[in-house]
């Protein structure tokens, strides 16, 4: 075929998928919202949210049906968008995007507030958060990679703080402050209608179902972690809840500017102080000052997660040409959606200085999403009853729950939208009123024409790998040497007695502020990609060697890539190797390292591969990877017949200091000879393919690296990238790649490092499906 279908990694499993959504919850709603709920309807705001878990819950189950059936960037308004038209996908359009910036600054305010603990309508605390929200826009402009991980640490941080919160919380509890439960003159309407201000807690957890192109085994995973996120932040809010209304006063509660950490000064202080080196230390400020720090980093994760929801809205609907595509620009240096973010951070600064209160502001948020869910429920039933061919979602609602979720969620959204106040009722039908207006005069005759049945609610077909075949993967990213890594891949191919075949893969990196699909307004990094894979297969076919390719996108390279080789089965991995070690770099490179470590296949790295190896000469001796770098200069040498192959072993004098594993009396040509022969016998080498050499010397490395020297092409076992590695071993690949002009091979077998707890976590569960889909 003359292109590569793009895909997107599917990176993601279940602990991945979980934390994701998770991180985008345990944030600033838990910090901020209990004074301004407990004011509206004390202790039984509890239950408030639980009304907005169970309708996050409901939206949750239909979302996971749409997701998988239509696996799209834009989340819930690309599937309303095509199930029920460009009309109500512009109203969810404009209502999320809208939302997710309300929410937004309802964090900066929040931000403002414990930093300052002043009201949110204070002028320095309105200035704060101006100032927060603009370094976050900043920050989402130039791309920074690492945020993604910062966001990870932070989450694990705070659900530690809450869950000490939690338990110290319940062991000074004063049950009498819990009564009554209902505040008098208020009743059980006022408990419904805050569930609506305690909902935008609840939007993160669509940030999943936005991620569903890069989820392994959606139908499984994308459920049970949406559902999972939704469950875990209820439990917790309710018990946060639980604390502070058993702790303080109601009208106590009501007044603090930092809610969660007067409760905490108040539980941390009934065991009172210590004193060290002559320093009182009371423990009602520690409690205090810890809460307003996790609260600061809780807002700044959550605004943080919003300002890159509402970028990828903007992308969704530009793609739809319901905005215009000016928004969709890629920065050419930072590759972010540069005006998208920069839209979104004028919009979101406006907010912060505008009129309303915060407590409106988190409402209008609520406001629009639940306008969003209501649409989804009635998306699955649309779709359901239409039941289009290419609609076949990995995740269905059970039967014996449908089509009572859609409904009852459809019912749900609408109860506590109604039981919102009036003022946020009319901002919030203003926002949709823009909506239809917008579709009215601009989008109506623009806007792309969707039909149940287009080509993209189809998910992505899973690879079809084919058993019983030795299977070389080679990424390609340099066209100056994408011909003779192919060459050395079909020659390592060609050894093989089984069929074999040769998967060539270019990854795209996009930063976490750029939605993986945006790629294809990047027509430049595109048509490279399209363009190397071409080659590619053009240099195939003059070998005459099966050939595949795959075009992806994804946010980390060298995780994609293990993605791959788990996916195809592969047998070895080869990939070009500038030789340069960067100082950020572990060991050989940010890609690299985590194939050499995690790898379960071959992997070799070629550094200046040229399709006239000459003389070969590969290292044989007691390094664990030495008969994989002398099976791959085989291959080199059958595959260029004009080739020399020498298997080279460099001794020690037997006097010398460094003769620590042989006989004081062995010859040390005799003990090099013996290694050359293991070497090339564990390498399936023939005595007349190879010549041995035995140097002996006092210096072994510097002999080592200065012998090589006199060979056209290196190849060397790949040592260890674990510290003591790097420090006994390192130096040595490295020099040779110093001082060697031509071609290295670094050569690594098959190889299982030991796990690390995630990585066993992520297994496990992995083994966990296979066994429930083998019943």
């Amino acid at each position: 075929m003359a292109e590569s279908d793009q895909e997107l990694a599917r990176d993601l499993g279940f602990l991945e998928a979980y934390t994701l959504g998770l991180g985008t919850m345990i944030g600033a709603g838990i910090f901020v919202l209990p004074g301004i709920v407990a004011a509206s309807a004390g202790p039984a705001s509890m239950i408030s949210f639980v009304i907005g878990g169970l309708v996050a819950l409901l939206a949750a189950l239909s979302l996971s049906e749409l997701a998988t059936g239509m696996p799209k960037a834009g989340g819930s308004y690309y599937y309303v968008n095509h199930a029920l038209g460009s009309f109500f996908g512009t109203i969810v359009g404009w209502g999320m995007w809208a939302g997710l910036m309300f929410a937004t600054a309802f964090y900066m305010l929040g931000f403002g507030q414990y930093l300052l603990s002043q009201p949110s309508d204070a002028i320095p605390v309105v200035l704060a958060a101006v100032a927060m929200a603009s370094l976050l826009v900043a920050v989402n402009y130039r791309g920074v990679k690492e945020t993604g991980s910062l966001q990870n640490v932070i989450v694990i941080a705070l659900i530690g703080l809450i869950l000490v919160f939690i338990l110290v919380g319940l062991l000074n509890l004063d049950p009498e402050l819990l009564s009554p439960f209902v505040r008098e003159g208020r009743g059980w309407p006022v408990v419904a209608a805050t569930a609506g201000t305690v909902f935008v807690t609840f939007i993160g957890f669509e940030v999943i179902a936005t991620s569903a192109e890069e989820i392994k085994d959606p139908g499984r995973n994308l459920p049970l972690s949406m559902i999972a996120a939704v469950v875990t932040p209820t439990i917790l809010y309710v018990l946060v809840m639980l604390v502070s209304t058993g702790t303080l006063p109601v009208p106590e509660l009501a007044d603090s500017n930092v809610p969660v950490a007067t409760v905490a000064a108040e539980t941390a202080g009934a065991f009172g102080t210590v004193t060290v080196a002559g320093f009182t230390l009371e423990f009602a400020t520690v409690g205090s000052l810890v809460m307003i720090a996790g609260a600061m980093l809780a807002t700044i994760s959550s605004a943080n997660a919003s300002i890159l929801s509402a970028a990828r809205v903007n992308f969704a609907m530009g793609r739809d040409e319901i905005l215009t595509d000016w928004l969709n620009k890629i920065h050419d240096r930072y590759q972010t959606p540069y005006r998208a973010i920069l839209a979104t951070g004028v919009v979101i600064l406006a907010l912060i200085a505008g009129p309303l209160p915060i407590d409106t502001l988190a409402d209008v948020a609520s406001f629009m999403f639940l306008i969003t869910y209501a649409l989804v429920h009635a998306a699955v039933v649309v779709l359901r009853r239409a039941d289009p061919d290419e609609y076949e979602p990995d995740f269905r609602i059970p039967s014996a729950l449908y089509p009572i979720v859609p409904i009852v969620g459809f019912l749900a959204c609408l109860a506590v939208m109604l039981q919102m106040a009036r003022t946020v009722q009319v901002i919030g039908l203003v926002i949709v009123l823009v909506g239809v207006l917008w579709y009215q005069f601009y989008a109506k005759d623009r806007a792309i024409s969707t039909t149940l049945i287009g080509e993209a609610v189809a998910p992505t077909p899973a690879v079809d790998v084919e058993e019983d075949r030795f299977r070389v993967v080679v990424p390609v990213s340099n066209p100056e040497t994408e011909r003779p890594l192919i060459k050395y891949a079909a020659a390592s191919a060609a050894s093989r007695a089984e069929p074999a075949e040769l998967v060539a893969v270019n990854v795209i990196e996009v930063p976490p502020q750029t939605s993986p699909a945006q790629i294809e307004f990047e027509e430049e990094r595109v048509e490279r990609q399209q363009h190397l894979l071409e080659n590619a297969r053009d240099v195939a076919d003059d070998l005459d060697v099966p050939l595949r390719t795959r075009a992806i996108v994804g946010r980390d390279a060298g995780e994609t890539l293990l993605s791959v080789i788990d996916e195809e089965d592969a047998d070895h991995v080869l990939l070009g190797w500038r030789g340069e070690r960067r100082r950020r770099d572990v060991l050989f490179g940010s890609t690299i390292d985590p194939l050499l470590e995690r790898a379960s296949s071959d992997v070799t790295l070629v550094k200046d591969p040229t399709e006239r190896p000459g003389d070969i000469v590969s290292l044989a001796g007691r390094g664990p990877h030495a008969s994989a770098s002398a099976r791959r200069a085989g291959e080199l040498h059958r595959a260029f017949p004009d080739s020399t192959l020498t298997l080279l072993n460099v001794q020690p004098e037997p006097d010398s200091e460094l003769d620590t594993d042989a006989d004081e009396d062995a010859d040390p040509e005799t003990i090099g000879r013996a290694l050359i022969s293991d070497v090339s016998s564990d390498a399936d080498l023939a005595d007349d393919e190879y010549d041995s050499r035995v140097v002996v010397a006092d210096d072994v490395r510097e002999t080592l690296i200065e012998t090589v020297t006199e060979y056209d092409t290196v190849c060397v076992g790949a040592t260890g990238t674990n510290p003591v590695a790097q420090a006994l071993y390192g130096s040595i690949p490295q020099s040779i790649v110093d001082n060697t002009e031509g071609p290295v091979v670094m050569a690594r077998g098959e190889q299982r490092s030991p796990r690390t707890l995630r990585q066993a976590l992520v297994q496990r569960l992995g083994q966990a499906e296979e066994t429930a889909q083998a019943e």
